[in-house]
């Protein structure tokens, strides 16, 4: 699978588990809308625009008092390290979907997870933390996430 197909089986997954999905979009008009991978699945959730590269600082970003984050998206090394820096910097347990990020060159993702690791943010996949947060098999949740990453 595609980076792209494994944030959408990310954001599925948090679906399925009925926790919150929070999408941003870098500057639309000039970058382009969500990759369709992604936008298929997020289920009325409307991505909030920026031109701030930390989706942390974007109007409407709110974790609801959450304490803990999982991260994907695009350029590693620049809005999803930001990102990741600055919701370590607010105090929460980040963790990054390293093979649900990318950059426009490997050099640079490699980069931005390096960076990322370095400040406190936990490496992870996406079946990793699915089935971390699903905690335990036989659960109508964990066949609808076991399809998602067969």
């Amino acid at each position: 699978m595609t980076r792209r197909m494994l944030a959408g089986v990310l954001v599925q997954g948090a679906h399925i588990l009925g926790l919150p999905v929070v999408a941003t979009e870098q500057y639309p008009k000039g970058l382009g809308r969500t990759v369709p991978e992604v936008a298929e699945h997020l289920d009325g959730v409307e991505p909030l625009e920026k031109v701030c590269f930390s989706a942390a600082d974007a109007d409407g970003f709110d974790l609801d008092g959450r304490t803990q984050a999982l991260v994907c998206g695009i350029e590693s090394h620049v809005c999803v390290s930001q990102t990741a820096h600055a919701l370590l910097e607010l105090g929460l347990e980040v963790h990054v979907a390293r093979d649900a990020v990318s950059s426009r060159t490997e050099e640079n993702r490699e980069l931005g997870l390096h960076k990322m690791e370095s400040s406190g943010a936990i490496l992870t996949s996406v079946e990793t933390a699915l089935f971390e947060l699903l905690g335990a098999a036989g659960s109508e949740e964990f066949k609808r996430v076991q399809g998602l990453v067969k």
